[in-house]
């Protein structure tokens, strides 16, 4: 009879583990989506303020797909937001100041940024600098030269075909912008799952000594990784461009810690060796809409970084935790949740989705009573 509980049990856990990643932010996004179908139906649901959700999310689809790759490999990058705005800011200056077509200037963009990431990935392998230290000086240098480039000029009125990259919209079809997005996150999942490149992201989160002595160029991968978190962040530069039809060398300030949240918040792991491109999708559009949502109840700037914090520390104890009862072979997610431990997580979440319940109740409040501007 135990033979036969263990073998359920195990059976259970192998058909959970497939959407283990996915489970967390499809809660959220199903307790977000019901809460403001109570308070705030007209505005939320409307088909304008949806594609502004989805024209938010596109923009970062890019990076949460190479940014899941980076991850996995137990490394960071910091930099994709100055990464952005450098290579935004090139291209712009390509076009307005010397002619250059947007043919030529787009790929020179993307090319630049992951020449970028290319130096990012030297940096960490050849030199042993810390992933979170050398990104984070490289932020700093790339920023530096955004700054000094754009000398405090706001470059605006770009092309068409800029704009539409950005803001486009196919005719009775999702915006083009989305388009882009949604190839980027279909493209990385075929990577992640069907090439050797995905595999070898695996193994090294898994095990880099283990994964070096089956003959794999652990160093040279993570560089790989990097060329495509550089050439991610600068197509996101470009759209960014195209949807504000301006760039600035301020622009784009959080896009890491944006893109590092929805990635953490689709399950992929901070320790490396797990990784879930759907689960990156998700957290993607589980952060556009909780943030589109916090602006619709009138809710200020400050408590949207809180809002987006706050689920940040929960998914990574979620999936800590996920990730230590998977080595200690806890007997399936069920037996798992009964064990002290699992009541106290279960505990923990419950108090996170009731503080993110009663911000978004306070702001509702708020959102009806708006204070007239003296």
């Amino acid at each position: 009879m135990a033979v036969t509980d263990t073998n359920i049990s195990r059976s259970l856990n192998e058909r959970l583990e497939p959407f283990l990643a996915i489970i967390g932010p499809m809660v959220m996004i199903i307790a977000l989506l019901a809460f403001m179908a109570v308070v705030e139906p007209a505005r939320y649901f409307r088909w304008s303020n949806i594609n502004l959700i989805l024209l938010d999310a596109a923009l970062y689809m890019p990076m949460a797909m190479a940014m899941t790759f980076v991850i996995t490999q137990r490394g960071i990058d910091l930099s994709i937001g100055s990464i952005a705005a450098l290579s935004a800011i090139i291209m712009a200056f390509l076009i307005k100041q010397y002619g250059f077509s947007v043919y030529i200037a787009v790929p020179i963009a993307i090319l630049l940024g992951a020449l970028m990431g290319l130096i990012n990935g030297l940096i960490i392998t050849r030199f042993n600098v810390p992933d979170l230290i050398g990104t984070l000086a490289m932020d700093l240098v790339y920023r530096g030269f955004a700054l000094v480039i754009a000398k405090g000029l706001v470059l605006a009125r770009f092309p068409e075909l800029i704009t539409e990259i950005g803001r486009g919209q196919i005719p009775g079809f999702i915006p083009i912008p989305v388009i882009i997005g949604i190839a980027t996150m279909i493209g990385g999942y075929i990577l992640l799952k069907r090439s050797y490149f995905g595999r070898y992201t695996i193994a090294i989160g898994s095990n880099p000594e283990a994964a070096e002595l089956t003959g794999i160029a652990v160093n040279r991968h993570k560089v790989y990784a990097y060329v495509l978190c550089g050439a991610c962040a600068a197509l996101a530069g470009v759209m960014l461009t195209g949807k504000l039809n301006a760039i600035q060398a301020t622009s784009a300030p959080y896009f890491n810690l944006h893109v590092i949240a929805a990635v953490v918040v689709g399950g992929t792991s901070l320790f490396g060796g797990r990784a879930s491109m759907i689960g990156s999708f998700a957290g993607v559009l589980l952060l556009s809409m909780m943030i589109n949502a916090l602006v619709t109840l009138r809710i200020e700037f400050f408590w949207q970084s809180v809002a987006s914090g706050v689920v940040i520390v929960s998914s990574v104890a979620l999936y800590t935790w996920l990730q230590k009862k998977d080595r200690d072979g806890a007997g399936g997610l069920i037996a798992s949740l009964m064990t002290p431990e699992g009541q106290k997580m279960t505990r923990f979440s419950a108090l996170i989705i009731g503080a993110l319940i009663l911000l978004l109740a306070i702001g509702a409040i708020f959102a009806g009573n708006p204070q007239a501007s003296g």
